[in-house]
């Protein structure tokens, strides 16, 4: 998959994208990560302007993002729009994401980008959630991360991403590793025991009461077993 980042501080990628998965990924050849400067497009390398009506904060203007746009796209791009009036990421978007072969990720700065650019380019407008950033690098980050790891090949082990929390709108499970015992705090005993039936059996329980009790909200969109409604009866009424 090839991601394409549209930002004025190319700079802010270098780190990120040159280290642990996302590295190794690109070393692979599963993943390309570009950076393009709409400063670049500009022939004053001015790529914002006052607001029409006033207001505070400037505006991305629509020339220089419009020229970046169109140099980058292509028939198989999916052009998306990181701003906090988009659709909430879940990891039901992420996996939407992973059926495209190339996404170009629009970083938005100052007060926002001109509104015609959604208009003319109809991008896939995306929120990362409901706080206050400087800018949509961050946000680029997380999705450029969290649709590699479902590509096929990047992770070891494809268990790893298939049991992780929000993957069946589910928190996962708590997770313990050795020695057994730190500072007084054992390993609950199912995990030692050796029997795979009782650990799931455990796990779903935990994920379970978990996601009740710290994010509700998840389970509107879960499809419940005869077993998961068993286990939330036990967990609400024991």
């Amino acid at each position: 998959m090839k991601f394409d980042i549209i930002t004025i501080f190319p700079e802010f990628f270098e780190g990120p994208v040159s280290c642990g998965m996302m590295r190794v990924a690109r070393e692979k050849g599963i993943i390309s990560v570009n950076t393009v400067n709409p400063r670049d497009m500009a022939a004053d390398r001015v790529v914002d302007d006052y607001q029409f009506g006033g207001g505070a904060g400037m505006v991305f203007k629509p020339e220089p993002l419009s020229r970046t746009i169109e140099s980058i796209m292509t028939r198989n791009s999916r052009l998306v729009n990181l701003t906090p009036r988009g659709e909430k990421l879940t990891q039901k978007t992420v996996k939407e994401l992973t059926g495209y072969r190339h996404l170009v990720l629009v970083c938005g700065r100052y007060k926002g980008i001109d509104e015609r650019i959604n208009e003319i380019f109809e991008p896939l407008q995306i929120s990362v959630g409901d706080y206050i950033l400087s800018g949509g690098e961050i946000a680029a980050l997380a999705i450029i991360e969290s649709v590699t790891r479902l590509l096929p090949g990047v992770l070891g082990n494809k268990d790893s991403a298939d049991s992780d929390s929000f993957q069946e709108n589910l928190l996962e499970a708590p997770i313990y590793t050795r020695p057994r015992v730190f500072r007084k705090c054992e390993v609950p005993d199912v995990l030692r025991g050796g029997n795979h039936k009782q650990i799931a059996e455990w796990r779903r329980k935990k994920s379970l009461e978990l996601t009740l009790e710290r994010r509700p909200e998840l389970l509107a969109n879960y499809v419940f077993s005869k077993k998961d409604f068993q286990i939330l009866l036990e967990v609400l009424y024991g």
